[in-house]
Formats: structure tokens, C-alpha cells, sequence
């Protein structure tokens, strides 16, 4: 493909978009500057602060390859924007937290708690967003199986224990592929099992080298100490001796007392979740009980209003939504990436595998009620109803909605490996364009760039954006840090409405394209996620090889539109 050189895009531009006739949403997108930024990686250890919002921050000013939120916003002003609703199709979000409330959608036909459909949509009192997983009576589900769960369940009902000798000859292709999946059912409970196990002997192990700090802290007198104390301390017995080179040993290696105590609340945290985990209970079938029939797509009318769900155990939706709009410069917690934004909740996603119901009714809610972006931070490895979401995508380009997909966190080739939601049946031709698939990447400009467990491709990941240890908020005005492409789909969906909102005159297609062809392009070498060291080119993980950037998707973004430098 012929790429246009910076220097004679800039000089032509002008020209070229002056005198277009035809609309702006018509006019292509630009491929973008082949031209790459050479700054080393920081060196050095980050602030609290800088780690907390490095993912806004810019390449050249910061040598930390962030999506240069500043630079974009000084691009803007004095620009106007107009409002922009991004649907979160997600867990429940705390729509009542301090840093969330002032940028969540209210729907403006709805009265609310009148216990009335006012707007006629057949949700009644959605006044935020709507709850697939509930139902009228108020009853919520917060966790499901995962979908190999469900179809082996399904299998099993339907064949027993029979042998294939017993099967008849029109099922035996179906009755086949039963086996594989109980097969590879079996040994995913095995290796939960073994997770969990490994879990309890990590806590154990924290638990004792903390017990080790509390002792020798107590043997030296003192709360705060160095590595010089403990080589000159001379312990009174073997054990203790022991116990003060455990400690100079995690001191030697980088952890501190306080790191290991924040390593050890996020490993009780995940262990906790993965102990109520109903991801491989056969029998578990919460989600069936709600009363609309699960397997038939125009039984769409039920659900709640309760778009919060549970803040004691929902918190992806909530991080995921202040990635992207937390109110901006209000002196409380973080900024999100946009402004002009307000946070439309679409709740379908438990702890467990999503239905393919609930995510393309989802889907065409956020449409059918105004929004522009649809954020889609969630995925699985099965899709039995797989048509109906891509009948919804391809239902939301018509209405010229842009969908933000998380690529995965399996460290996979998603060119090799479905996931799904996605936009090619056959991992080759797209079914529209309206569907932006982002990759996560991290702070460090080297070979570390893309994050580890990020699932990449050629030909399906579209873009890398930031997406590890990026800090938003937590239910209940609390925030946190964490990690995956289900943050990085969030920081992209941000850039894509500040460019939705300063220019609506571009098309849900222009803008996956600016966001694609406007990043920086990358051009070394990089450890390919899910490998311990295997080299490949970071322009091997992308259709792009690029990592989103606000800045210059805008300035590309006001080239096509206003037609000048």
C-alpha cells in the first residue's frame, strides 16, 4: 500500500479537502506518518503520581509512550465540542461514585422510579442504562459459568454417558464434538484446581516473610530499617538469623515491606474471587432462572434498571467507565480521557462467560438510545448464538456506531484463536467496519512495550493502547490499578469520543481509522506476549504497529474535516 509522506500530506491537504465536493464522512482516511520517535525508554524509578497517570502522558515530554491527553486537550482549545454518550456494555458501574456521577447518561425521555416506560423503548425506568442480567421482580445475577461450561452441560443432558456406538448416525459429528470440549472441560477444572492450590501456598508464603518483618523490625527496635542494619545485627539464635536474611534477601531484590503487604491484598483479592468462582459448576443456572427464554432473541423485554449491581462484588464496569470519562480537573481521584462525555451503563457481563443474548440486545440498546461508542470490554472462547452480536454490530454500523473491543488477555494469536465478540467469521474479512480491536501495551518504550498477556494479530488486533496498571475507579469513591485489554479498549474508546465529539461530522468508520493510522508507529523489536523471550516486530502484532495517541488523532481528525495544517 502506498503510504503519503508527512511533509507532502501537509503541503496538499488543504488543497485537496478545500475542494472536495462530496461530504466530509466520505472523504478517506489518511495513512498515517511512517516517521518514528527514537527516545530510550524511561530509566529510573516512577513517582506514585507519574505510575497513576502515565497512560496520559507523551512520548517525547515524558520518554513514556502514553496517548498525550495534555498535548490533545491544548489542541482544543478554544474548539467546542458537542456531547457524546459511550455505552459501557460491561459489569455494573457505580454510577453514584463522586468521580462518575456528573458523567453519567441520564436519559433525558425517562421520569425517574415512576414505575413507568415513558419513552416507549420497553425498558421501564432506565434512567441510566439498562440490567440484562436481572429481571422485573428486581432479582439480579452477579456470576455464570463460563460458555465451555454451559455446552458441556448441554452435552451432557443430552448424550449421558452413552458410547458412540449408541449415538445416532445425524448426531455423531455433534456427539464428537461433546467429547473434545468435555475432554478440554476436564482439564481446565484440573488446572483451576491447581491454580487455586498455588494460590494458598503464595499466601502462606507472604504470610510468613511478613511475620519475618515484624520479627526482625522487633528484634532491631526500630519500624524503618536498611539493608546495612541487617548485616550489622547480630541475631541471637539460628531461626532468627534465618528470618533477617529472608528480609535482606526481598530487600535485595526490589520489595519492600509495603509492596509486599499491596501484592499480598491483591492476591487475597483475586484468590477470594477465584474461590466464589461458579465458572466450571455444572449445575449452577442462575442466569436461566431470570424467566425471559435465553435461547430466543426477540424475547428482549426484561431486565432492571439496576445498573449499579453489587459494589461489593462488581468493579470491572466501574474502572472501565472512569478510564474513559472520569470527570475531568474536579480535584477528586483521576481524569478520564474525555470530556463532552456521558456514561451510558448497559449491564451484561457476570463473573463468568457473558450470553450472547444479553450482549446483542446490549448492544442494540446503547444504539437504539443515542450512543456513539460502544465500549466491549469482555470475551470468551466459545459463541453457540454467535449471529445474533454480529447481526447487532452490523445493526450499529447502519446507525454509524463505532465498538471498541477488547482483544483478550490469553497472550494468544487471535488470527489462529477465535475470541469472541468479534468482526470476521472467518478471521479474514471483517463484517463491517464500525469495530476498532485493541491490543494492551505498557509504559516501557522497549522490548517490554506490549503487555504480556495481551492477545495480538496481524490481521485482527487493529491498534495497541495503554493497559497496564492504569489507574480509574473502584465502586464506592474508591480507586485502583489494575491490568488488561479490557483497560486498554477503554483508554481507546476515550481518544475515539474526544475525536467523535470535536468532529461529528466523521463517520464511525473515520475514526477507527484515524485512530489506526494516527499512532505512533513502532518499528523495534518486541518480547511477543505470551512468550518468556521470543523477539518478533511490534508491527507484527497489529494491522497498524502502532499505539493510540490523542494528539495526533485530532490533528489528523481536524486535517479531513477543516482541511488545513
Amino acid at each position: 500500500m502506498r503510504v503519503l509522506k508527512p511533509i507532502i500530506y501537509t503541503a496538499v491537504a488543504s488543497v485537496v479537502f478545500a475542494s472536495c465536493k462530496t461530504s466530509i464522512n466520505t472523504i478517506p482516511v489518511p495513512n498515517g506518518a511512517e516517521n518514528v520517535i527514537n527516545i530510550p525508554a524511561k530509566k529510573g524509578t516512577l513517582s506514585e503520581e507519574q505510575v497513576q497517570v502515565w497512560s496520559h502522558m507523551d512520548l517525547q515530554t515524558d520518554s513514556i509512550p502514553g496517548m498525550s491527553i495534555a498535548k490533545a486537550y491544548q489542541f482544543l482549545e478554544g474548539k467546542k465540542g458537542v456531547p457524546v454518550i459511550v455505552a459501557v456494555a460491561d459489569s455494573g458501574i457505580d454510577v453514584e461514585h463522586e468521580d462518575l456521577k456528573d458523567v453519567a447518561w441520564v436519559n433525558p425521555k425517562e421520569v425517574a422510579n415512576n414505575n413507568k416506560d415513558d419513552d416507549n423503548n420497553g425498558y421501564v425506568d432506565d434512567v441510566h442504562g439498562w440490567n440484562f442480567l436481572g429481571n422485573k421482580e428486581g432479582k439480579i445475577v452477579n456470576a455464570d459459568q463460563l460458555e465451555l461450561t454451559r455446552i458441556v452441560k448441554k452435552g451432557m443432558d443430552k448424550f449421558g454417558d452413552k458410547k458412540a456406538s449408541e449415538i445416532a448416525d445425524a448426531d455423531k459429528a455433534e456427539f464428537q464434538e461433546f467429547l473434545k470440549l468435555k475432554e478440554k472441560y476436564s482439564k481446565s477444572v484440573a488446572a483451576h484446581k491447581q491454580e487455586l492450590f498455588n494460590l494458598e501456598q503464595t499466601e502462606t508464603r507472604i504470610t510468613q516473610i511478613e511475620q519475618n518483618f515484624n520479627d526482625v523490625k522487633e528484634f532491631l527496635g526500630k519500624e524503618n530499617f536498611t539493608i546495612e542494619d541487617l548485616k550489622s545485627a547480630k541475631p541471637e539464635s539460628a531461626q532468627l538469623a534465618a528470618k533477617i536474611a529472608d528480609v535482606s534477601n526481598m530487600l535485595t531484590r526490589g520489595m519492600s515491606e509495603k509492596g509486599l503487604l499491596d501484592y499480598k491484598k491483591q492476591l487475597l483479592d483475586y484468590k477470594k474471587g477465584k474461590d466464589a468462582s461458579k465458572s466450571y459448576d455444572l449445575d449452577f443456572n442462575a442466569r436461566q432462572t431470570l424467566g425471559d427464554d435465553l435461547y430466543d432473541i426477540n424475547d428482549k423485554f426484561y431486565g432492571n434498571n439496576n445498573v449499579i449491581g453489587s459494589k461489593d462484588l462488581e468493579s470491572h464496569g466501574t474502572h472501565v467507565a472512569g478510564i474513559v470519562a472520569a470527570s475531568r480537573n474536579n480535584n477528586k481521584g483521576v481524569n478520564g480521557v474525555a470530556n463532552n462525555v456521558k456514561i451510558m451503563a448497559v449491564r451484561v457481563v457476570p463473573d463468568g462467560d457473558e450470553h450472547d443474548k444479553d450482549v446483542a440486545l446490549g448492544i442494540r440498546y446503547a444504539v437504539d438510545n443515542g450512543a456513539k461508542v460502544i465500549n466491549t470490554s469482555f470475551g470468551k472462547a466459545y459463541s453457540p448464538n454467535k449471529q445474533w452480536v454480529y447481526d447487532a454490530i452490523k445493526y450499529a454500523q447502519t446507525k454509524d456506531v463505532l465498538i471498541v473491543n477488547a482483544a483478550g488477555n490469553d497472550g494468544k494469536n487471535i488470527d489462529i484463536e477465535k475470541t469472541y465478540p468479534n468482526d470476521s467469521k472467518d478471521l479474514v474479512n471483517e463484517i463491517s467496519d464500525n469495530v476498532l480491536t485493541i491490543g494492551a501495551m505498557s509504559l516501557h518504550y522497549d522490548e517490554n512495550l506490549p503487555a504480556t498477556f495481551s492477545n495480538y494479530g496481524k490481521m485482527n488486533v487493529d491498534v495497541f493502547a495503554p493497559g497496564v496498571d492504569i489507574y480509574a475507579t473502584f465502586p464506592k469513591n474508591e480507586y485502583e490499578a489494575i491490568s488488561g485489554t479490557s483497560m486498554a479498549a477503554p483508554s481507546a474508546a476515550g481518544v475515539a469520543a474526544l475525536v467523535r465529539s470535536y468532529y461529528p461530522q466523521l463517520s464511525a468508520s473515520q475514526v477507527k481509522h484515524i485512530l489506526m493510522n494516527s499512532g505512533l508507529k513502532v518499528n523495534f523489536d518486541v518480547i511477543k506476549p505470551g512468550t518468556k523471550d521470543e523477539k518478533v516486530p511490534f508491527s507484527d502484532l497489529s494491522v497498524s504497529g502502532r499505539v493510540v495517541n490523542a494528539y495526533n488523532a485530532l490533528i489528523m481528525a481536524d486535517r479531513i474535516v477543516n482541511g488545513k495544517k
